[in-house]
């Protein structure tokens, strides 16, 4: 499955980091390219192992707003 997730409050390269290496841990995730000027992280990953909404529920645990 391909999604993009707009993160309303990703502003720095730092934020970018934490989100890359919190996905990139994540069973299921295949690719994920973050956009910080556009605030977007167009993420590949399979749903046998996860569902969108566990990528939601972690990037609102961590602090972002992902709408």
């Amino acid at each position: 499955m391909k999604s993009l997730i707009k993160v309303s409050n990703m502003r720095t390269a730092k934020d970018v980091g934490k989100i890359r290496t919190a996905l990139g841990n994540l069973e299921g995730i295949v690719a994920c390219q973050i956009k910080k000027e556009k605030g977007e992280v167009d993420i590949v990953y399979d749903n046998y192992f996860i569902s969108i909404d566990k990528i939601y529920d972690l990037l609102e645990d961590m602090g972002y707003t992902a709408i």
